[in-house]
């Protein structure tokens, strides 16, 4: 269900063209039963991001049943992610979902607390309550400056102007990928804030030519309200240009979204969130999340002990995938 995003109906489906007969609720139960064993797993997995100095965040939709309204309603999936990769770091990688029923800025508030570092998201403006709190600072993403520019390609000079210069930057960054955070500073520092402090100049040139209404000023506006987060990665070579690393990390969830349609419940939100954080976060890291998941939980069942959840973690697991 939640490594191949295979709906529990078609499960059912297949299991009965095999002779083996099981509904679709006996489905759903073993689920919220191996959910219930994993949750202090996941909120493991979480207090061990919340630990390091960077991650990444994001949030997609999650269409949930109403009950006595005939109809879903939307609910959120929250993701934290973190991905040292590109700059050498020793922490593996790993991702966090949290389910919570809308998207108010005091979600990602309550799920990082105690979080001290640097947050790298989109565009949406609610993570700025977390950052005022003052442990936090935020990086942007070019990607979505990036695709405001590519929708108004095909008829703005201005906009393939800017792609060509943002295209400067990434190739910049392409050169230094897997090199030491002091390194990648080194190499912004020479040869990217020419082209971020050329790119100011330019936007601001543009944007006093253009009427407010239009698209690319809107597009010209989106990057310059957000100028600061976008530029925090010349003076640290730890964060990234974009958050393309947990957007990666969205794209499982849209899938079993597009697939099941909806959960059944918030209840089923939570085990949604709890079951594809560990499956993803095996994939991650090389492991077979089949093969995790049957260990992990025989080891839970047998009485593991919860002061060594971290031995359980998939990260520490030693069958990889071949």
């Amino acid at each position: 269900k939640y490594a191949d995003h295979l709906p529990l109906y078609r499960q059912a489906q297949i299991y009965a063209r095999q002779g083996v007969h099981l509904d679709r609720s006996t489905l759903a139960d073993w689920v919220g039963r191996a959910a219930w064993w994993l949750t202090p797993l996941r909120n493991h997995l979480l207090d061990h991001l919340k630990r390091s100095s960077k991650l990444f965040a994001d949030e997609t939709t999650a269409p949930v049943l109403d009950p006595g309204r005939g109809r879903t309603k939307t609910g959120q999936l929250w993701a934290y992610a973190r991905d040292d990769r590109p700059w050498g770091g020793a922490d593996p990688p790993a991702v966090a979902y949290l389910y919570a029923p809308d998207r108010k800025s005091v979600r990602p508030i309550n799920h990082l607390a105690g979080f001290k570092g640097t947050l790298q998201v989109d565009g949406y403006g609610g993570y700025a309550a977390l950052a005022r709190r003052g442990d936090v600072q935020l990086a942007f993403c070019w990607a979505h400056v990036r695709r405001h520019f590519y929708e108004l390609a095909d008829t703005s000079p201005v906009a393939v102007e800017a792609l060509a210069r943002i295209a400067k930057l990434y190739a910049i960054d392409a050169a230094v990928r897997g090199q030491s955070p002091e390194q990648r500073r080194a190499a912004r520092q020479t040869q990217s804030r020419p082209v971020i402090e050329d790119l100011r100049r330019f936007f601001d040139a543009k944007l006093v030519q253009l009427s407010r209404k239009s698209n690319l000023a809107e597009a010209l506006r989106y990057a310059l309200t957000r100028w600061e987060g976008l530029t925090r990665f010349l003076d640290d070579g730890r964060i990234e240009l974009d958050n393309n690393s947990v957007e990666r990390a969205i794209r499982p969830l849209a899938l079993n979204r597009k697939n099941a349609l909806f959960a059944g419940s918030d209840d089923g939100g939570d085990h949604w969130a709890v079951i594809a954080s560990l499956i993803e976060t095996c994939k991650l890291n090389g492991v077979n999340p089949q093969a995790w998941l049957k260990d992990t939980l025989a080891s839970l069942a047998t009485g593991h002990s919860n002061l060594r959840r971290d031995e359980l973690m998939p990260w520490n697991y030693p069958a990889a995938v071949a």
